[in-house]
């Protein structure tokens, strides 16, 4: 009889080299990473990379394909909150999350290079910007109406404002430092309606931790005397 293929490790094989694939794009380029190199960094060999990827472009392309059903439980789990404005942070922030790794400013200088040449590409990268731009729009829409942003904003125009301050984190990502406390605090001062409390919150943040930084230096130099 034939062998009967195992569905979970099919798909942990299948994980694993999207994983492997992510990482070494991400830190060496699409052009100079092989797929011998996935396949070692995956732990299998590199024949088996094409009975789960027709070629490397599909691979590259699955690294964004993930990424849909991400964004839609993402923003189906902030459609019920209470708190637009938190739960728009709270987005941004989750979106903006892998900008700590080593290679994210990397892929998305390789997206910005193959997705001219890839229509697929294009499109599974339009159908999640939509879907996060539409959730956020929702979001934008209620908050204002509660009135906890800013009335003048233009809620689409303001989702596609903040999808640009997300790519801006990845953009400007380097290592160990996490743009994560600098993109809440530019998203709250964006959305905050004029001269209101939440303003004057950030800046208190703000100030909070640039003195914590403060004192880490200090606590580094001290230890280096």
């Amino acid at each position: 009889m034939p062998r009967t293929a195992d569905p979970a490790l099919h798909a942990r094989r299948r994980e694993a080299i999207v994983a492997a694939a992510g990482r070494l794009f991400g830190l060496q380029g699409f052009e100079w990473t092989t797929v011998a190199q996935i396949a070692s960094a995956a732990g299998l060999s590199s024949g088996s990379v094409f009975y789960y990827f027709a070629d490397k472009q599909a691979l590259f392309r699955a690294l964004f394909e993930q990424d849909l059903p991400r964004a839609e439980a993402l923003i189906a789990r902030h459609e019920g909150t209470d708190d637009p404005l938190a739960a728009i942070i709270d987005v941004v922030t989750e979106l903006a999350a892998e900008a700590e790794d080593p290679g994210a400013s990397g892929m998305v200088v390789e997206l910005l290079r193959r997705i001219a040449h890839d229509a697929e590409l294009l499109d599974v990268v339009g159908r999640t910007s939509q879907v996060v731009r539409d959730g956020l729009a929702g979001l934008l829409a209620r908050g204002i109406e509660a009135g906890s942003i800013d009335p003048e904003l233009d809620p689409a125009e303001a989702a596609a404002w903040l999808e640009n301050m997300v790519d801006a984190a990845y953009l400007g990502a380097r290592p160990d430092h996490s743009p994560l406390p600098a993109l809440r605090r530019t998203v709250a001062r964006y959305l905050a309606p004029a001269g209101t409390e939440r303003e004057a919150g950030t800046d208190r943040e703000a100030r909070t931790e640039r003195e914590a930084g403060t004192e880490r230096e200090s606590e580094d130099i001290d230890g280096r005397a």
